[in-house]
């Protein structure tokens, strides 16, 4: 077997352009009484407290974490309360969690997990080998035959080999499994849905739907405690009362700000870094008249990211032209991104063929508390224009979107922003294949779905990752969307606040944030 260190950074090179702040050691006071803590002078960090951070959505409904892997907003919260055999820090490396070590075989097809001694469940439980069999066959859908997580659908079998030892056999090779064995372990036999338990720094104390989620530290955590006694998160789906609560303080900081909500909050530290999304005008396939090619193609030349990124967002975010995002490093291709440049001629003359001369309407749906992408449909309106397209905005509550655009599929067309679940390059990808449940846009194409198949099937780095390039040309060729951007991310912190860092994907750590003196 060829063994791996968990630290040891994924097959690809993540890049990352961000601001973080970070904070001062604490001091040492060499005249200080063995066994107490000097006080902490100003700008140092102290330990405990509690802060209120806005949110503008709410959560999942249900917050079993094998059950709403869908939901961006509701994984960047559980980041803090579950944890898997590993989990990703804020560099993109994969590193130990409920697992301390771990080996694979020759042929990518079965994982051997050595399990890290001593870690606790949220009700003093201490984790087991069982427990871990137990979840990942629930998440897996061993017995039911129905997956609930669909990055660990691969899995044949999970064996306890020992106390310490699990041995995860997979249906077919995979070089990214580790990727996904991010998936939450619980207590055997445990209804989350009852009650959530989890190991990580943070424990779930109560909730409000539509008004709040608070967490509270959890002591017996085996890794590096969080910081903060308390944290409140508070759904706030107004993006304007969300700012007035920043600048009143009531609020101690909000994420996924965009530009234009921190201009006038000079009462906070702001943070910029990316979303790590791919931002696009999300086309609904099969229905007219974005199921023929030359249509999407049109808008894809009617439409200039750069200019939508300079009106909609001044300048900040970094263009794609495919759906994937720069953090994702070699997989990311830079050249697909002006592979449609700006032609009001090529773009009115391909709506001609297609059997439109004098253009349509269509709607775009869009989540009415996700501003910068209110702003993105309202300038992809008006550069529609000039080539007969008239594009109706509809505004929406996110629940309304998830529920009816995203599950249901009964939309036109849609700016949203796709996230990774994870740090493999399937995870953005996966959900284009025609028959995937994730297929929202109900994108399908016999090549796509056979480039997909060979890339995740084979073992050669080189030869995945060639695929894997020829899935994103394959999107960008066949205008499957209109690809807009990896949005800037702005962060609101009150000034008595700092540890923030920013992840390749959507994590909250609310562990690593503390209060300075």
């Amino acid at each position: 077997m060829k063994k791996r260190c968990l630290a040891l950074l994924l097959a690809f090179a993540m890049v990352f352009a961000f601001t973080a702040c970070t904070g001062n050691d604490p001091g040492t006071d060499p005249g200080a009484e063995p066994g107490t803590n000097p006080p902490a002078q100003p700008g140092e960090m102290t330990e405990g407290g509690e802060i209120s951070v806005g949110l503008y959505n709410d959560l999942d409904a249900s917050l079993d974490p094998h059950m709403s892997s869908s939901s961006a907003a509701t994984r960047e919260i559980l980041f803090n309360i579950y944890e898997g055999l590993v989990k990703p820090d804020s560099d993109g490396n994969l590193v130990p969690a409920i697992a301390e070590s771990y080996s694979v075989n020759d042929g990518a097809d079965q994982y051997t997990f050595k399990l890290r001694q001593g870690v606790q469940f949220h009700n003093g439980k201490e984790v087991t080998a069982d427990d871990v069999v137990w979840s990942l066959s629930r998440a897996a859908g061993l017995e039911t035959g129905e997956p609930l997580v669909s990055d660990v659908a691969n899995i044949a079998a999970v064996t306890k080999t020992d106390d310490a030892t699990i041995v995860i056999d997979l249906k077919k090779p995979d070089t990214e499994f580790l990727a996904h064995i991010t998936t939450a372990i619980l207590p055997e036999g445990h209804d989350p849905m009852s009650e959530v338990v989890g190991t990580g720094p943070y424990k779930f104390v109560s909730r409000v739907i539509q008004d709040n989620i608070v967490l509270e530290k959890f002591d017996g955590y085996w890794g590096e405690k969080a910081h903060l006694d308390k944290v409140t998160l508070k759904i706030i789906e107004n993006p304007q009362t969300l700012v007035s609560s920043l600048r009143s303080g009531a609020l101690d900081m909000a994420i996924r700000l965009d530009n234009s909500q921190i201009a006038t909050l000079s009462n906070m530290n702001i943070l910029e870094g990316s979303s790590n999304i791919v931002q696009a005008l999300y086309l609904n396939n099969a229905v007219k008249p974005f199921d023929d090619v030359r249509v999407r193609q049109a808008l894809c030349y009617a439409i200039d990211k750069h200019e939508v990124i300079e009106l909609a967002s001044e300048g900040h975010g970094s263009p794609v032209g495919s759906s994937m995002f720069p953090a994702f490093g070699k997989y990311f291709m830079p050249e697909l991104i002006d592979y449609y440049t700006k032609d009001l001629d090529k773009a009115r003359e391909l709506l001609a063929e297609a059997g439109y001369p004098d253009g349509f309407e269509f709607t775009i749906t869009v989540p009415s508390s996700m501003q910068s992408h209110v702003d993105v449909a309202q300038v992809i309106e008006q550069l529609l224009q000039p080539i007969g397209v008239t594009a109706k905005i509809d505004q929406v509550e996110w629940a309304t979107w998830y529920s009816d655009a995203y599950q249901g599929r009964k939309f036109e067309g849609t700016v949203i922003g796709m996230d990774a679940h994870g740090v493999a390059a399937s995870d953005m990808l996966a959900r284009f294949q025609s028959s995937s449940a994730k297929n929202f846009i109900n994108f399908n194409s016999p090549e796509y779905d056979a480039a997909y198949a060979a890339a995740v099937s084979t073992t050669d780095d080189a030869e995945q990752t060639r695929l894997f390039k020829e899935c994103e040309t394959i999107l960008t060729e066949q205008a499957a969307n209109v690809y807009i951007q990896d949005g800037a991310s702005f962060v609101a912190m009150a000034k008595d606040l700092d540890g923030f860092e920013f992840y390749p994907l959507y994590v909250l750590d609310l562990s690593k944030i503390y209060k300075v003196q």
